[in-house]
């Protein structure tokens, strides 16, 4: 019994385990659509199934199922090779979702374990019930070992390719433990060698090739990754960002130079006449927040971000390097909208989020109807709440029902309950006391405006977003 119960626990801690694994490489290489996870987790589930029902050929009398077990278990080592072959797939076609058949293949091979265990193990007798559901705790415990293991500390420890490698070397050393023979032993301890050895070749350049795709060159390189439980981060030498396998910005601030698309947070300079307190929501390069915090009236700019690793980028690159040390912000690690629900008492002159495109998944947290009163509770007397829109006319529809007043400016979208003007004096001002010369930009800006009667007749007819239809994630 306690051989069943340690074997069900470890084929559902590496069986989920993989999972997780998984689940990163497509999110990643589908910039975060929200039908990876359904996609993947269909191709997952029906590999266990079909693993389970070809069991059955290895259930028949004569046969000797444990040995089945160490050799699937063996097999099952075999599972750390689906994210390069995922990886090695995608350069040859945009269409990510071909590559799901190798997410089936090895699934089987995880799904046919539990099955043969309790074949294998518990006998045909009145207690084969209370036994089997002993066996079933057991490897639902190690599921949930599984999943928030290898998800919470494993992937904010470790990178997805070392974790990978620890997942098949316990898949060899239960084999070896329950085949109990110094051949299969040192068999799997080969194994184990030979895998470690091919790790960093199998899964060299494995986030530049999810990234570019069909795009991708050998030998291509990003200059920076950062691998946590929050997701990836990925950074090319040229300075540009992706976050979750999405274009997330560029580590700049300068008008000169406009390589990412600065004037935007510039703009609030000449949209709110005097923004003392703001809270700005993601961080990403620090470039928008870098831009705010140099605002000469600014006393204070709280930052929310809920991935980590940004921080560990900021030092690198001397255009944000400076957000650390300037006493007038602050960067707390939270969820935004969490933040906003517990800190009740804050109100702020502007909030400003440089959002994430509107059809990735979770993004209508940050753009529903609900999101956008909670963001007004926030906001002191003619307060400004400027957000990429992504160019979404749902998005700009929500903020236009949710505020009296709204203007696009490119793909952000200004709203208040305050008239919204841009005052080029004021922008002038601004950028006069932070030691830059606004004036070459002013055409720009006023080329990137739409007036408020221009854009509630265009998007008159779009659906507002609520937290329960979730906008664009699903493509609607």
């Amino acid at each position: 019994m306690i051989l069943a119960c340690a074997l069900a626990f470890a084929s559902g801690f590496i069986a989920l385990s993989h999972e997780i694994l998984w689940y990163r490489v497509y999110s990643y290489t589908s910039q975060g659509t929200a039908d990876a996870f359904a996609l993947m987790l269909c191709a997952y589930l029906l590999g266990l199934a079909l693993g389970a029902a070809g069991a059955r050929a290895l259930c028949r009398d004569g046969a000797r199922p444990l040995r089945a077990v160490a050799w699937l278990l063996a097999g099952s080592a075999l599972a750390m090779l689906v994210p390069p072959a995922v990886a090695w797939l995608v350069t040859f076609t945009e269409a990510w979702e071909t590559s799901l058949p190798v997410v089936l293949a090895a699934s089987a091979l995880l799904g046919a374990v539990f099955p043969l265990v309790n074949h294998a193990v518990i006998p045909p007798d009145a207690r084969a019930g209370r036994r089997i559901s002993y066996v079933y705790l057991a490897n639902i415990l190690g599921s949930v070992a599984g999943s928030l293991g290898t998800g919470f500390w494993l992937l904010d420890a470790w990178p997805l390719a070392r974790v990978a490698l620890l997942l098949a070397c316990l898949s060899l050393a239960a084999a070896a433990a329950l085949s109990r023979r110094a051949v299969a032993a040192a068999g799997c301890a080969a194994g184990a060698l030979l895998l470690a050895a091919l790790a960093p070749v199998l899964y060299d350049s494995l986030y530049e090739k999810l990234q570019f795709r069909t795009g991708y060159r050998p030998g291509e390189r990003f200059a920076h990754v950062v691998e946590n439980r929050s997701g990836v981060i990925a950074v090319t030498a040229n300075g540009t960002i992706y976050g979750g396998g999405a274009y997330d910005g560029g580590y700049n601030t300068s008008l000169a130079n406009d390589t990412n698309g600065v004037v935007r947070p510039y703009a609030v300079a000449g949209l709110h006449a005097a923004p003392r307190e703001v809270l700005m929501i993601g961080l990403s390069s620090g470039s928008w927040a870098a831009v705010i915090a140099a605002h000469p009236d600014l006393e204070r700019l709280t930052v929310v971000e809920i991935n980590p690793g940004y921080l560990s980028l900021l030092p690198l690159y001397p255009a944000v390097a400076g957000l650390l040390r300037n006493p007038r912000v602050k960067i707390e690690i939270d969820d935004g909208r969490r933040w906003l629900v517990r800190n009740t008492d804050r109100r702020f002159d502007a909030v400003v989020i440089n959002n994430t495109e509107h059809w990735r998944m979770h993004t209508s947290n940050l753009l529903s109807a609900q999101f956008m009163e909670l963001v007004r509770s926030h906001l002191r007397p003619g307060g400004l709440y400027y957000f990429n829109a992504t160019g979404s006319d749902r998005a700009a529809r929500t903020a236009g029902d949710a505020f009296r007043h709204i203007l696009r400016l490119h793909n952000c979208i200004a709203a208040s309950d305050a008239p919204l003007e841009f005052d080029d004096e004021r922008w002038l001002r601004a950028l006069r006391g932070e030691g830059i010369d606004g004036g070459p930009a002013l055409h720009r800006i006023h080329a990137l405006i739409e007036p408020e009667s221009s854009l509630r007749a265009r998007i008159a007819q779009a659906r507002p977003i609520t937290d329960d239809n979730m906008g664009s994630e699903w493509r609607e």
